[in-house]
């Protein structure tokens, strides 16, 4: 087994333990915590696949900006009420930091052990910024791409105007 097999294996048994956790959670905002892990295993694994600026689109744009805006949506709509914010996970504060060790160390372990990319290794052409801007505002993507972005703004609008009728 080579050391990028067994970092995927980690990335994606990380990937679906968060992604499981997050339906399973009744705590609206750990659910919102579990996928920023979710999305940060995603990225991960664009660095895996040598894609470092969709790794970095992925932690910029979705685990920052978009995590923010579903905090703020729930915070707004009040889903955070104390009730259901009791915490009932005392072990967690003195388990997870040891976890967190492990896995740091596993993870360091097994980056340390992944060969440095030659230029054989690497593709005949990388994209970067620039031929993902092209292939966006060409005819081809243009119309999705504006789709997705009057969505967001729609789904804001209306999370808006149903915590307007709470307040």
């Amino acid at each position: 087994m080579t050391g990028q097999l067994i970092f995927f294996a980690i990335l994606a048994a990380i990937s679906v333990v968060c992604a499981v956790a997050m339906i399973a959670t009744e705590n609206p905002v750990r659910s919102a915590l579990n996928l920023v892990l979710v999305l940060f295993s995603v990225a991960l694994l664009f660095v895996l696949l040598h894609a470092t600026f969709l790794a970095a689109v992925q932690i910029i744009v979705y685990a920052g900006a978009i995590m923010v805006l579903f905090i703020f949506v729930i915070m707004l709509l009040n889903l955070g009420t104390p009730e259901r914010v009791v915490d009932r996970l005392r072990p967690q504060k003195w388990i997870s930091p040891i976890l967190g060790l492990i896995v740091v160390g596993i993870l360091a372990a097994v980056i340390a052990s992944l060969p440095v990319p030659q230029s054989s290794m690497l593709p005949a052409k990388l994209i970067g910024p620039l031929e993902i801007g092209q292939g966006l505002f060409q005819a081809e993507w243009l119309f999705p791409f504006e789709v997705v972005s009057i969505l967001l703004l729609v789904a804001a609008i209306g999370a808006v105007m149903l915590a307007k009728k709470r307040i």
